[in-house]
Protein backbone atom coordinates (compact mmCIF):
# COMPACT_ATOMS: atom_id res chain seq x y z
CA UNK A 1 0.00 0.00 0.00
CA UNK A 2 2.87 2.35 0.76
CA UNK A 3 4.38 1.85 -2.69
CA UNK A 4 0.96 2.47 -4.24
CA UNK A 5 0.63 5.74 -2.29
CA UNK A 6 4.02 6.92 -3.49
CA UNK A 7 3.27 5.89 -7.07
CA UNK A 8 0.03 7.90 -7.01
CA UNK A 9 1.83 10.90 -5.48
CA UNK A 10 4.37 10.73 -8.29
CA UNK A 11 2.08 10.19 -11.27
CA UNK A 12 -1.40 11.37 -10.18
CA UNK A 13 -1.06 13.98 -7.39
CA UNK A 14 -4.06 16.07 -8.52
CA UNK A 15 -6.34 13.06 -8.90
CA UNK A 16 -5.23 11.76 -5.49
CA UNK A 17 -5.98 15.11 -3.84
CA UNK A 18 -9.37 15.22 -5.59
CA UNK A 19 -10.21 11.77 -4.21
CA UNK A 20 -9.10 12.87 -0.73
CA UNK A 21 -11.27 15.99 -0.98
CA UNK A 22 -14.28 13.70 -1.31
CA UNK A 23 -13.59 12.05 2.09
CA UNK A 24 -14.90 14.22 4.96
CA UNK A 25 -13.83 13.79 8.59
CA UNK A 26 -16.45 11.32 9.74
CA UNK A 27 -16.40 8.14 11.80
CA UNK A 28 -18.58 6.40 9.20
CA UNK A 29 -16.21 7.33 6.36
CA UNK A 30 -13.23 6.19 8.43
CA UNK A 31 -14.70 2.74 9.05
CA UNK A 32 -15.88 2.51 5.42
CA UNK A 33 -12.27 3.11 4.31
CA UNK A 34 -11.05 0.51 6.78
CA UNK A 35 -13.57 -2.04 5.46
CA UNK A 36 -12.59 -1.26 1.86
CA UNK A 37 -8.88 -1.99 2.35
CA UNK A 38 -9.21 -5.52 1.01
CA UNK A 39 -12.03 -4.84 -1.47
CA UNK A 40 -11.23 -5.66 -5.07
CA UNK A 41 -12.12 -3.24 -7.84
CA UNK A 42 -10.82 0.04 -6.42
CA UNK A 43 -8.42 2.02 -8.59
CA UNK A 44 -4.89 2.66 -7.36
CA UNK A 45 -5.90 6.27 -6.69
CA UNK A 46 -8.90 5.20 -4.61
CA UNK A 47 -6.76 2.74 -2.65
CA UNK A 48 -4.06 5.36 -2.02
CA UNK A 49 -6.62 7.94 -0.89
CA UNK A 50 -8.18 5.50 1.54
CA UNK A 51 -4.79 4.51 2.94
CA UNK A 52 -3.76 8.14 3.43
CA UNK A 53 -7.13 8.92 4.98
CA UNK A 54 -6.76 6.06 7.47
CA UNK A 55 -3.29 7.26 8.44
CA UNK A 56 -4.33 10.88 8.78
CA UNK A 57 -7.71 10.35 10.48
CA UNK A 58 -6.68 7.63 12.94
CA UNK A 59 -5.63 8.04 16.54
CA UNK A 60 -1.84 7.91 16.70
CA UNK A 61 -1.82 6.95 12.99
CA UNK A 62 -2.71 3.38 13.99
CA UNK A 63 -5.11 3.08 11.02
CA UNK A 64 -7.72 1.33 13.21
CA UNK A 65 -9.02 3.86 15.74
CA UNK A 66 -10.92 6.94 14.63
CA UNK A 67 -9.38 10.14 16.03
CA UNK A 68 -12.05 12.37 17.45
CA UNK A 69 -10.11 15.59 16.78
CA UNK A 70 -10.55 16.86 13.21
CA UNK A 71 -7.51 15.91 11.15
CA UNK A 72 -8.57 16.87 7.64
CA UNK A 73 -6.96 15.59 4.50
CA UNK A 74 -7.69 18.71 2.52
CA UNK A 75 -4.64 20.17 0.84
CA UNK A 76 -2.45 17.23 1.80
CA UNK A 77 -1.12 17.48 -1.75
CA UNK A 78 0.88 20.56 -0.70
CA UNK A 79 3.39 18.10 0.77
CA UNK A 80 3.53 15.91 -2.37
CA UNK A 81 6.46 17.73 -4.08
CA UNK A 82 8.62 17.32 -0.97
CA UNK A 83 7.64 13.65 -0.76
CA UNK A 84 8.45 13.14 -4.45
CA UNK A 85 11.87 14.77 -4.06
CA UNK A 86 12.71 12.80 -0.93
CA UNK A 87 11.72 9.49 -2.50
CA UNK A 88 14.13 9.94 -5.40
CA UNK A 89 16.89 8.70 -3.06
CA UNK A 90 14.95 5.97 -1.24
CA UNK A 91 14.64 2.23 -1.66
CA UNK A 92 11.42 0.83 -0.26
CA UNK A 93 11.53 -2.76 0.92
CA UNK A 94 8.95 -5.02 2.52
CA UNK A 95 11.06 -7.82 3.97
CA UNK A 96 11.85 -9.29 7.34
CA UNK A 97 14.27 -7.02 9.25
CA UNK A 98 16.89 -9.76 9.48
CA UNK A 99 17.05 -10.07 5.69
CA UNK A 100 17.13 -6.27 5.24
CA UNK A 101 19.96 -5.81 7.71
CA UNK A 102 22.04 -8.52 6.01
CA UNK A 103 21.33 -7.05 2.56
CA UNK A 104 22.25 -3.44 3.38
CA UNK A 105 24.93 -3.92 6.05
CA UNK A 106 28.30 -2.38 5.29
CA UNK A 107 30.83 -0.40 7.30
CA UNK A 108 29.32 2.99 6.44
CA UNK A 109 25.70 1.88 7.00
CA UNK A 110 23.51 3.44 9.66
CA UNK A 111 20.35 1.54 10.58
CA UNK A 112 17.58 3.32 12.43
CA UNK A 113 15.20 0.77 13.94
CA UNK A 114 11.89 1.49 15.61
CA UNK A 115 10.43 -1.93 16.42
CA UNK A 116 7.16 -2.48 18.26
CA UNK A 117 7.80 -1.72 21.90
CA UNK A 118 7.91 -4.61 24.35
CA UNK A 119 4.38 -5.60 25.39
CA UNK A 120 2.77 -3.48 22.64
CA UNK A 121 3.30 -6.00 19.84
CA UNK A 122 -0.41 -6.86 19.56
CA UNK A 123 -1.24 -3.36 18.32
CA UNK A 124 0.67 -3.78 15.06
CA UNK A 125 -0.68 -5.17 11.81
CA UNK A 126 2.43 -7.30 11.22
CA UNK A 127 2.78 -9.42 14.34
CA UNK A 128 6.05 -9.04 16.20
CA UNK A 129 6.68 -11.87 18.65
CA UNK A 130 8.72 -11.80 21.83
CA UNK A 131 11.33 -13.89 20.02
CA UNK A 132 11.64 -11.15 17.39
CA UNK A 133 13.07 -8.76 19.98
CA UNK A 134 15.90 -11.25 20.57
CA UNK A 135 16.32 -11.85 16.82
CA UNK A 136 16.62 -8.09 16.24
CA UNK A 137 19.20 -7.75 19.01
CA UNK A 138 21.22 -10.65 17.59
CA UNK A 139 21.10 -9.17 14.09
CA UNK A 140 22.18 -5.72 15.27
CA UNK A 141 24.97 -7.06 17.48
CA UNK A 142 26.54 -8.68 14.40
CA UNK A 143 26.51 -5.83 11.89
CA UNK A 144 29.51 -4.09 10.33
CA UNK A 145 27.77 -0.71 10.42
CA UNK A 146 26.12 1.35 13.12
CA UNK A 147 22.61 1.31 14.52
CA UNK A 148 20.32 3.61 16.44
CA UNK A 149 17.31 1.99 18.02
CA UNK A 150 14.33 3.52 19.83
CA UNK A 151 12.49 1.41 22.38
CA UNK A 152 10.46 1.64 25.53
CA UNK A 153 12.56 1.68 28.68
CA UNK A 154 12.11 -1.74 30.23
CA UNK A 155 14.32 -4.44 31.78
CA UNK A 156 14.12 -6.71 28.69
CA UNK A 157 15.48 -4.00 26.37
CA UNK A 158 18.20 -3.04 28.81
CA UNK A 159 19.24 -6.69 29.07
CA UNK A 160 19.23 -7.29 25.29
CA UNK A 161 21.42 -4.24 24.70
CA UNK A 162 23.50 -4.18 27.90
CA UNK A 163 26.72 -3.93 25.88
CA UNK A 164 25.52 -0.86 23.96
CA UNK A 165 25.09 2.80 24.82
CA UNK A 166 21.63 3.26 26.30
CA UNK A 167 20.39 6.81 26.67
CA UNK A 168 17.12 7.36 28.55
CA UNK A 169 14.78 9.94 27.08
CA UNK A 170 11.42 11.21 28.16
CA UNK A 171 8.75 12.61 25.91
CA UNK A 172 5.25 13.84 26.30
CA UNK A 173 2.90 11.06 25.36
CA UNK A 174 -0.10 12.37 23.46
CA UNK A 175 -1.46 8.88 22.81
CA UNK A 176 -2.48 7.86 26.30
CA UNK A 177 -2.97 9.15 29.80
CA UNK A 178 0.61 8.72 30.96
CA UNK A 179 2.00 10.46 34.01
CA UNK A 180 2.97 14.11 33.78
CA UNK A 181 6.60 12.97 33.87
CA UNK A 182 6.26 11.78 30.30
CA UNK A 183 6.75 8.50 28.54
CA UNK A 184 10.04 6.72 29.28
CA UNK A 185 11.99 5.56 26.26
CA UNK A 186 15.57 4.73 25.45
CA UNK A 187 17.79 5.37 22.47
CA UNK A 188 20.22 2.50 22.00
CA UNK A 189 23.31 2.71 19.80
CA UNK A 190 26.49 0.82 19.08
CA UNK A 191 28.67 3.87 18.41
CA UNK A 192 30.00 6.95 20.18
CA UNK A 193 28.75 10.39 19.22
Amino acid sequence: ELVNIYRCIKYHPDALQHELDMLPDAREVFFDCLAQEQVRGLTDIQRAARSLYLIKASFGTDRHTFATAPKGVCNISASFPAVQERLRRVIIENLDFEHLIKTYDRENALFYCDPPYVETEKYYRARFQESDHKRLADALHNIKGRFLLSYNDCPQVRELYADCIIEPVSRRNTLSAQSVDGYKEVLVRNYEL
